[in-house]
């Protein structure tokens, strides 16, 4: 081997080292001791574990709630706090959706400081959902919380902090809707943090804020020592539908910083969700965060000027801030001057700019037909126990088809035309990436600057443009490497070829720099090596076994009873995944079993017929409202833990609510059905009210036994994987009949 060919292989070895660690730098820091006055995670998940007990689920309006709340209170008490304890009728949903959730919920409050002033307020929600003990959703928040309010307890402080654990986030953002709608404190309130999970691991990610954004953006700044954040992720979230108790807390004036963990999504709603797999360092990173801010924003205010920021962490040290119209007019300009030396430096310019747009069209292609020949033969998300594999697998197919792309349309190009080419594209992609997600403009700014300058160097110094370039290759892998690694983590590869472009967008400059024309002897070497790399990883993602006892298969059963057809139905809810050979009766099940509930499809099979009962819900009362009718109905939930009163999509409901609190529905003219579900033990009796039509309404009834199934399952039971869980929704009997008004 030559020496060049040897320096050729080491710096592809390191870049592929450096691929497979580039989640690496936002990791949340190593556990260290606390220093006095710190955050100390030993002692947060200390209380945590006390809270939680036995660790059982504990959804709203439950028994075990109940135990969870009056341990919570007994925590408060021992920190040295009084909290107080409301109780009201929530309800939350609707909007561009057709659902709404009920509940009756108990918020727990305390403050501390001064008795006059703006209030900071610190939220987390003590429920969990009924799969799962909820240890880090939110039991991360919950303790957190604990450990913040006991170091400040007795510290002097300028404004009052207030302690929010709310009840029937789980549930439809309960606890925060009742806050905002019935708490009088509500009106006091400056400022916000909040803290939630989709994970047991990773960094806290501050990935939501108020709008605009330059108060709580420059609070953040101020007060984080190891901030994980970027406005692309923020207008990206805005975006999609998920929520937090945020969603509600928006609809106030205040200055607002989100906080959450999102690693191993598989325990995220589950079983898996306990103390022991919350990453204490995950604990520790999020309770700091929250610490400094609430320091911050208690003793300064939000401060800092109004107007929108764009901001990005670089790697998890240092948060870069701009004001946005300057971000977004500052890209503008370096998109011409990216212009400017292209057309400098045109000839060939047309071929270098086919490398770039092949390698990204490659990358993703070579991406997806490796997902999809591997799915032919593995259904399911067969990735999911090592999703570190198939992330070096991208990286590797992306780095070969850059490569490829390269050595084929750029041979014999000059190494300055490529530069040119690649940073014209860039900034050309970057402006319209900011035109659909504003945010991301920030970091595209630093890394075509760099290279800029150095070309405006080279005229004095022959070295500046090439050193320029390798600058900007190091500044633009830093930015952007973990954004996609956590984008990753967030977004699950069911579409992993959407990641490849963006990899192989990081990587072209690198490469540019490494195949250029001086090394044209070795480069069909060079990607012949990086082609059979990502075979390899490829290969190794066939191999690796699906799920683990750490990243287990969502696999639910449900034994469903029709009261109208009087018959009994067994419900597998798993992705669509083959049954397990050695089920019984797998020759039965049949896939796409279509449920009154959920849009949905499960595995379903003949099963005995137990007749269940069914909750009910009784006419009171229906009175014209314009040309409406309001119907009111009583709920007999028969033994069901929650009921749901489901619609087809042409009833036209307009809105519901139960005990003064009411959601209007949205969404008209699409055929999704209307759902409304109470949820917990104070739904029997309660009446419900219904704005809709006058004509006929065609519904359902629908009744959850949560985590009880008849002994005739248990056969089922002992035979679901050991790496597999129930997610999202636990094991339950479910039983429904028609409802006529």
């Amino acid at each position: 081997m030559t020496r060049s060919a040897f320096l050729l292989f080491a710096a592809l070895a390191l870049l592929i080292g450096a691929l497979a660690l580039k989640g690496r730098p936002v990791d949340p820091p190593p556990l260290a001791a606390p220093a006095p006055g710190a955050f100390d995670a030993n002692r947060a998940i200390a209380r945590l574990a006390r809270i939680l007990g036995d660790e059982r689920p504990h959804p709203v309006d439950t028994a075990a709630g109940d135990a969870v709340r009056e341990r919570l209170i007994a925590e408060l008490r021992a920190i040295g706090l009084q909290p107080r304890v409301t109780d009201d009728w929530a309800c939350g949903g609707g909007k561009a959706g057709r659902y709404a959730g009920c509940a009756r919920v108990r918020n727990v409050v305390a403050t501390i400081g001064p008795a006059e002033g703006r209030h900071v307020l610190l939220a987390s929600h003590y429920d969990s959902t009924a799969a799962g003990p909820g240890a880090s959703d939110d039991g991360i928040g919950v303790a957190s919380m604990l450990e913040i309010a006991a170091i400040l307890k007795d510290r002097k402080l300028a404004r009052p902090v207030t302690f929010l654990f709310d009840e029937g986030e789980e549930a439809g953002l309960l606890g925060a809707r009742a806050f905002v709608d019935h708490d009088p404190l509500a009106a006091r309130v400056e400022s916000l943090i909040n803290f939630d999970s989709r994970g047991v691991s990773g960094p806290a990610t501050m990935f939501e804020t108020s709008r605009p954004n330059g108060a709580a953006i420059a609070a953040f700044a101020a007060s984080s020592a190891r901030p994980v954040a970027n406005s692309m992720s923020a207008d990206v979230y805005r975006l999609i539908p998920n929520s937090t108790d945020v969603t509600v807390f928006a609809e106030r004036p205040w200055t607002i910083l989100n906080f959450a963990i999102l690693g191993n999504e598989t325990r995220y709603h589950s079983p898996g969700d306990t103390v022991a797999a919350l990453d204490r360092r995950s604990l520790a990173h999020m309770g700091s965060q929250g610490l400094a801010a609430a320091i911050r924003l208690a003793d300064k205010g939000p401060g800092g000027r109004g107007g929108e920021r764009l901001y990005t962490d670089i790697a998890g040290r240092m948060l870069l801030v701009v004001p946005k119209t300057f971000g977004l007019a500052f890209l503008v300009v370096l998109f011409a001057g990216a212009a400017v030396l292209a057309w400098t430096r045109r000839n060939g310019l047309g071929r270098g700019a086919g490398a770039v747009v092949l390698a990204l069209a490659w990358s993703a292609a070579l991406v997806f037909v490796a997902q999809w020949a591997i799915g032919l033969a593995r259904a399911g998300a067969f990735w999911k126990a090592h999703p570190e594999l198939i992330a070096l697998a991208v990286d590797l197919s992306a780095l070969a088809a850059a490569a490829g792309a390269l050595a084929w349309l750029g041979r014999s190009l000059p190494r300055e035309t490529l530069r040119a080419a690649y940073w014209l594209l860039f900034a050309a992609l970057s402006l319209g990436l900011a035109w659909i997600v504003p945010g991301a403009a920030i970091l595209s700014l630093v890394p075509p600057l760099l290279f800029l300058v150095g070309t405006v160097a080279h005229r004095r110094s022959p070295t500046a443009e090439t050193v320029a370039a390798m600058l900007a290759c190091l500044f633009l892998f830093v930015t952007w490497a973990p954004v996609i690694h956590l984008a990753e983590v967030t977004l699950d590869f069911a579409a992993a070829w959407i990641f490849g472009p963006l990899v192989a967008l990081i990587l072209l400059p690198v490469l540019i720099e490494l195949l250029g024309p001086a090394e044209a002897p070795v480069r069909p070497w060079a990607v012949g090596a990086l082609t059979a790399a990502a075979l390899a990883g490829w290969a190794a993602v066939a191999a690796a076994p699906a799920w683990s006892t750490d990243r287990k298969q969502g696999f639910r059963i449900e034994y469903a009873w029709d009261s109208e057809a009087g018959r009994g139905r067994w419900l597998i809810g798993n992705g669509g995944a083959p049954l397990p050979r050695s089920f019984p009766s797998r020759e039965a099940f049949r896939a796409g079993a279509k449920v009154p509930w959920s849009a949905s499809t499960r595995w379903g099979a003949p099963a005995p017929a137990l007749a269940v009962p069914v909750p009910t819900a009784t006419k009171l009362s229906e009175t014209a409202q314009g040309a409406d009718r309001r119907i009111v109905l009583r709920l007999a939930t028969n033994g069901a833990d929650d009921v749901q009163l489901r619609f087809g999509g042409g009833a036209g409901v307009k809105a519901v609510g139960v005990a003064g609190s009411t959601v209007r529905f949205g969404g008209s003219g699409t055929e999704d059905p209307y759902y409304l579900r109470c949820y917990g033990r104070s739904c029997d009796g309660a009446t419900i009210a219904l704005i809709a039509p006058r004509r006929p309404l065609e519904g359902a009834t629908v009744g959850w036994r949560n985590g009880a199934l008849p002994p005739a399952a248990a056969p089922l039971v002992a035979a679901r994987p050991a790496t597999a869980q129930a997610q999202y929704n636990p094991d339950a009997t479910v039983s429904f009949g028609p409802l006529r008004l």
